[in-house]
C-alpha cells in the first residue's frame, strides 16, 4: 500500500480535507455553500433540545451505533439471543456480535421514503434506519447468513455471503411492488463482495485488532475495517491500482475521504469488543458520520446556506462537486457542534466524545427538523443513492 493510499484510510486525512474545505468555504470561494454562525448556533440548540428530551441525564447517553436501532421500540433484541449463545466464551460472542453489526451496517444505506418493515411478533412498524438494522437482525437470527442456519444460525458465513441473492435480501426485508428498498442489487452485491475478501467470517476481525494493556485504539479499529474489507466497495476513484472507496475528487481540495460507512462500522464495533473485556480508547480520533441527517441539520437549520436554488431543486450523485462539499463541512461543523453542547452540558470530550454527541444528538436533531422542513422527512438535498454510500 502506498504512502499517499496509508494516510486516504485515516480518520486525520478525513479531518484535515474536511477543515480545508471548510476553510475553502469561510474564504467564499465556494459556488454551492456560504456559512452561517447564527445557523450553527440554531444546530446546536437543535441539538440540545434533542439530548435533553431523550437523556434525562447526560451521563447516561450511549454510542451511537448500529445497537442502538437493533434496540427500537424499547426491545433489547440481542438479549433474546443469550440463551442460544450460552456456552461460548467471551470471545466468541464478541465475534457473533460483530458478524451481526458488520452485515447489518453494510445493509444500512439510505432505504427510501417508501419502505418499511414489520416486526414478526411485535406487528411494530419500522422505516428507515431502525428498519433496516430489525429486519438485518431478524436475518441473523434465522439463520439467513449462516451456513448452517438450522444447527448454528446466529454467525455469518463467508460461503453464505457468497452465495446471497438480491431475492434473498428481498425477501427478508419483506420487499414488494408497493414496499421498493432503494439500492437493492447494491446492498446484495456488498455483503456478496464481503464474503470474497478472504476472511472466514466478518466477525474474524475481532482476532485482527491491536491491544495493549487491555485496551483498543478506535482508529486501530477502522484501519482494520479499511484494510480487510476495502475490496468490497464498488470502483469508483482508484490510486495505484487500489480502490479507494468512499473518496472522492473536489477541484479545489483534491481528494476528499469519508469513509462513512467504515466509520459507523467502527462505532458500532465498539461495543461488541468492550463486552469482551477490552476498552476502546480514543474515540475521539474518529470523526462525525457524513451522511444527510447530519448534514441536513446543518442545511434546514442554516448553518450552511444553500448559494444556488439548484441545490435544493435536483438531485445528484455522490461524486457531485456540491456533495463532496456538503459532506466535507459536515465533518468539520460536527466537530464544532460538538463543542459546543459539551459547554452547554458542562461535559468534556472524555465525557462526552464525539460519537455520543451523535446520539444525543445531532442525528436525531436533522431528522426532526427534516419532519418539519419536508413531507415525507427527506433530505433538503437529494441524493442519488446505489446503497454504498448514504
Amino acid at each position: 500500500m502506498s504512502d499517499s493510499i496509508a494516510y486516504l484510510r485515516t480518520p486525520a486525512a478525513i479531518r484535515e480535507r474536511a477543515g480545508q474545505m471548510l476553510k475553502y468555504v469561510e474564504d467564499g470561494r465556494s459556488r454551492w455553500f456560504a456559512l452561517d454562525a447564527d445557523g450553527l448556533e440554531a444546530a446546536v440548540q437543535a441539538t440540545l433540545a434533542v439530548a435533553r428530551e431523550r437523556f434525562a441525564n447526560p451521563a447516561a447517553i450511549p454510542f451511537h451505533s448500529r445497537w442502538r436501532h437493533f434496540e427500537a421500540g424499547g426491545h433489547d433484541r440481542w438479549a433474546t439471543l443469550a440463551p442460544k449463545l450460552a456456552g461460548l466464551t467471551r470471545d466468541e460472542v464478541a465475534r457473533r456480535r460483530m458478524d451481526l453489526a458488520i452485515v447489518s451496517v453494510l445493509l444500512d444505506a439510505g432505504a427510501g421514503p417508501a419502505w418499511s418493515y414489520r416486526e414478526p411478533g411485535t406487528g411494530e412498524a419500522y422505516a428507515r434506519s431502525e428498519g433496516l438494522g430489525v429486519a438485518s437482525f431478524h436475518m441473523f437470527a434465522s439463520g439467513a447468513f449462516s451456513r448452517d442456519p438450522k444447527g448454528d444460525p446466529l454467525r455469518v458465513d463467508a460461503e453464505r455471503l457468497t452465495a446471497l441473492t438480491p431475492m434473498d435480501i428481498a425477501l427478508g426485508f419483506q420487499v414488494t411492488a408497493h414496499n421498493p428498498l432503494i439500492g437493492l442489487e447494491g446492498r446484495t452485491e456488498l455483503l456478496r463482495r464481503l464474503g470474497g475478501v478472504g476472511l472466514e467470517r466478518p466477525g474474524a476481525l475481532f482476532d485482527m485488532l491491536p491491544r495493549e494493556n487491555g485496551k483498543v485504539r478506535a482508529a486501530d479499529i477502522l484501519a482494520a475495517v479499511l484494510d480487510e474489507l476495502s475490496p468490497i466497495w464498488p470502483s469508483r476513484l482508484s490510486l495505484d491500482g487500489q480502490p479507494l472507496g468512499d473518496v472522492w475528487q473536489h477541484s479545489v481540495v483534491g481528494l476528499v475521504p469519508f469513509h462513512k460507512l467504515s466509520q459507523w462500522m467502527s462505532y458500532s464495533l465498539v461495543e461488541p469488543v468492550e463486552d469482551a473485556g477490552l476498552k476502546v480508547v480514543e474515540l475521539d480520533a474518529l470523526t462525525g458520520l457524513p451522511e444527510y441527517r447530519n448534514g441536513g441539520l446543518l442545511v434546514d437549520s442554516g448553518a450552511l446556506r444553500p448559494k444556488q436554488p439548484a441545490l435544493l431543486g435536483r438531485t445528484f450523485s455522490p461524486g457531485d462537486e456540491p456533495i463532496v462539499e456538503w459532506r466535507a463541512l459536515t465533518v468539520a461543523l460536527l466537530d464544532r457542534v460538538a463543542e459546543h453542547v459539551r459547554i452547554h452540558l458542562r461535559m468534556d470530550a472524555a465525557r462526552l466524545p464525539l460519537v455520543k454527541v451523535l446520539e444525543a444528538g445531532t442525528w436525531f436533531a436533522g431528522r426532526r427538523l427534516a419532519a418539519q422542513c419536508r413531507a415525507g422527512g427527506g433530505p433538503p438535498i437529494a441524493v442519488e443513492s446505489d446503497g454504498t454510500v448514504f
